[in-house]
């Protein structure tokens, strides 16, 4: 989800609810303790350049049992980042802590945010000769299963 789908749907929202995928509501009482702009400048192992920009929004709770976070105070404060800190019209990426500070993608189901797990993925598959499940049969498996090796010039 982009930042102007967001804003968005706070206007049209009487609450800002935020469920884990397949998990738990994160607690009534979240504060959004950061909203950031995140570059990444890297290299893949393929050896492609490449540079990832996204909003950051981290979200955080603890005993202040009474705090409500309105639709409107977070569209507030998404709008102050936009003229302190140039926000654009970027993806979101939620920061959360369960075990381990978790980062997920924004999602709506129609009622309530949700945080979709991100997943690492190699970039340069192609290079790497990792060829998808769905691409997968007998004669190619044997192909990219030999072809990613110490010296091979991947991963």
């Amino acid at each position: 989800m982009k930042i102007a789908e967001l804003k968005s749907l706070l206007t049209q929202l009487d609450t800002v609810n935020f469920k884990i995928q397949n998990g738990p509501f994160v607690p009534d009482h979240f504060h959004v303790t950061e909203v950031g702009v995140v570059t990444k400048h890297f290299i893949d192992c393929g050896g492609t350049v490449r540079n990832e920009k996204v909003a950051n929004f981290q979200l955080w709770n603890a005993d202040d049992f009474d705090h409500r976070l309105k639709p409107i105070k977070l569209l507030k404060i998404i709008e102050l980042s936009e003229s302190i800190l140039g926000l654009e019209n970027l993806e979101i990426e939620i920061e959360f802590q369960t075990e381990t500070v978790g980062k997920y993608e924004l999602g709506f189901n129609g009622k309530n945010f949700e945080l979709i797990a991100k997943q690492t993925a190699c970039l340069a598959s192609a290079a790497c000769g990792i060829i998808s499940p769905t691409q997968q049969n007998p004669t190619n498996q044997a192909a990219s299963t030999n072809h990613c090796k110490p010296g091979g010039g991947c991963c």
